[in-house]
């Protein structure tokens, strides 16, 4: 069975690496990611990570993976912002709360579709002007839900989380593990 990653993301990649997983070929998908007035958060980043799964051109016998990770802070999603102003208008809404980072994770082979998701709570310091400013001028922001990677710079900025770090990343491990193993993937092979 062929492992197709549905995304560009080197964060996901070096993610599935950790489950010894290598995905045979990387075809990103392409959707309109844009949120309805209506969309809540959760439902929102189910919805995308299925939509992404179903995009991506498959034969019958190849597995799809996709993934989508929303930043809520309320009912409010904040995406990928477009600017450095729109960054900081992000960083500065969550300063100094907690906020929710769901990821959904979608699995697709011929007809049969399997999808999870995960919610973790994250709460971020109160930023200072110095730090916000050395963050955006970093670029570290860009292509990041809600304007910052954990992973990166943004990490002294998290002194709490409660669920899955590799889910805030971009895919939560575990889950993703469970969902590869259920559709009849092998994981931790030993020659990975």
């Amino acid at each position: 069975m062929r492992l197709i990653l549905g995304s560009a993301s080197p964060r996901r990649r070096e993610l599935l690496a950790q489950l010894g997983v290598v995905p045979d070929d990387i075809r990103p998908a392409d959707i309109d990611e844009t949120p309805r007035k209506t969309d809540l958060p959760r439902p929102y980043c189910a919805r995308m990570a299925t939509e992404k799964v179903r995009a991506v051109t498959a034969a019958e016998d190849e597995l799809v993976l996709c993934a989508d990770t929303t930043v809520a802070l309320g009912r409010r999603i904040l995406g990928k912002p477009a600017t450095a102003a729109e960054a900081a208008e992000f960083l500065l809404a969550l300063s100094g709360r907690r906020h929710r980072v769901i990821t959904a994770v979608a699995l697709k082979l011929g007809g049969r579709l399997w999808e999870r998701d995960v919610v973790t709570s994250v709460k971020m310091k109160p930023l200072s002007d110095t730090e916000l400013n050395a963050y955006l001028a970093s670029g570290e922001w860009q292509g990041k839900a809600g304007g910052y990677g954990i992973q990166g710079m943004a990490g002294t900025f998290i002194p709490w989380i409660n669920g899955s770090f590799s889910a805030v990343v971009g895919l939560p491990l575990a889950e993703t593990a469970a969902l590869l193993a259920g559709a009849g993937y092998p994981i931790y092979r030993a020659d990975a």
